[in-house]
């Protein structure tokens, strides 16, 4: 397939590498078409890595991967362009982290969410979070945590969160370790497990760990 991967940061360059890895054709977007990051990604990715804005990323695709920031991620998808997302998955893997007064803040939360507001924004659009309750480097190589860890996703559409899920399958994740928790709504829940994340991250002093939902026969 081809994928636009919005978003030039670590996440963004490391899922954009895997899915090439995996065989797919990969346009690493950014504000600007000639982003040096993204320039130096395409070249060190081999022949089905290309770059450019978010919006020639987003036309030439057949799915988008929002790895933008959270905060920023309605105005990069506006900048790809409402006509560039329609009928096409979106899957979102961003956080509303930010700073404020020296503190990691979400913002929206426990009300909203960016998985909801992209939805909302571009109701043609068949949004998928997924991947936003892990490290980078543990969303595409999951045996970096041992045990039978999980993924959650959520959205609207059911065609698009199984093709999100068999897209995880070439990652790495067995179906069966993927949580699927109902609609776009379940986003909220999602991007609010960041705080206790980084309470870890914190204690562990690094990222490649990830949580195991275990229930009763």
């Amino acid at each position: 397939m081809r994928y636009a991967v919005l978003g030039t940061g670590e996440v963004g360059r490391t899922l954009g590498g895997k899915l090439v890895e995996v065989g797919h054709e990969v346009t690493l977007g950014s504000r600007t078409g000639d982003n040096p990051v993204a320039v130096e990604w395409a070249r060190d990715a081999g022949d089905r890595a290309d770059t450019g804005t978010f919006a020639a990323a987003a036309a030439g695709a057949e799915a988008v991967v929002n790895a933008v920031g959270g905060r920023v991620a309605l105005a990069a998808l506006e900048a790809a362009g409402a006509e560039n997302l329609a009928g096409k998955v979106v899957v979102d893997v961003c956080n509303p982290l930010g700073f404020e007064e020296g503190e990691l803040h979400l913002s929206p939360v426990d009300s909203d969410s960016v998985g909801e507001q992209i939805q909302r924004a571009f109701p043609d659009a068949r949004v998928v979070k997924a991947l936003n309750t892990v490290n980078c480097r543990v969303m595409v190589a999951p045996d970096k945590v041992p045990g039978d860890h999980n993924l959650f996703v959520c959205g609207e559409d059911a065609d698009a969160k199984e093709q999100v899920i068999a897209l995880l399958g070439e990652f790495g994740w067995p179906r069966e370790r993927v949580l699927d928790l109902g609609g776009i709504q379940a986003a909220r829940a999602m991007e609010m497990v960041l705080p206790l994340w980084l309470r870890l991250f914190q204690g562990f002093g690094h990222g490649e760990f990830n949580f195991e939902v275990r229930r009763a026969r």
